[in-house]
């Protein structure tokens, strides 16, 4: 599956633009802007817990998606990767083509950037970084730009596709919370 993928091109010119290796974001005009920062655990365990889940779409996969890579390849993101999300809304499957454009993965900071390909129901980028203080405290970060798919009928449900991204954006919040 996802085999479409490589040719498709990304779907906004702003790539890269939610810069999860920054721990200041200056986001571009001409989008919906979101980012929040939680506190998901404190200490070595929570951040490598939290780090390897991050790189392996924990965020993602604990919300209810399901991630596909292009072409077989592995779930772990890497610069320049594609792969389709699979969102359940009842007996619906919807699937969005992304690019991994961007990803960190320092000593105290770990996350990547995905954006959205041709055929994908909205338009933009959506960051997910973890990253801890001196203090050994682990915050998940979320970052992302949206707007409305430039054609095609998912443009004229952008209203009800806000809703469920702020539905999503709270699972993700508690993703990866130490339990």
């Amino acid at each position: 599956m996802g085999g479409d993928l490589p040719g498709r091109q990304l779907s906004y010119p702003d790539v890269t633009a939610t810069r999860p290796a920054d721990e200041r974001w200056l986001p571009p005009e001409g989008y919906r802007v979101h980012e929040q920062t939680v506190r998901i655990g404190s200490g070595s365990a929570a951040w490598e817990a939290a780090s390897a889940a991050l790189l392996e779409w924990g965020v993602k996969t604990r919300s209810g998606f399901t991630v596909e890579p292009a072409g077989g390849g592995g779930v772990r993101v890497q610069q320049g990767a594609n792969f389709r999300l699979i969102a359940a809304v009842g007996p619906l499957r919807i699937r969005e083509p992304v690019r991994i454009v961007d990803v960190v993965d320092r000593p105290d900071r770990c996350g990547f950037a995905y954006g959205t390909l041709d055929g994908h129901p909205v338009c933009g980028e959506e960051a997910f970084v973890v990253h801890r203080t001196p203090e050994g405290e682990v915050d998940l970060t979320l970052r992302s730009l949206t707007r409305p798919a430039p054609r095609g009928a998912w443009r004229t449900v952008f209203p009800a596709l806000l809703v469920a991204q702020r539905i999503y954006r709270r699972r993700y919040l508690r993703a990866l919370v130490e339990s």
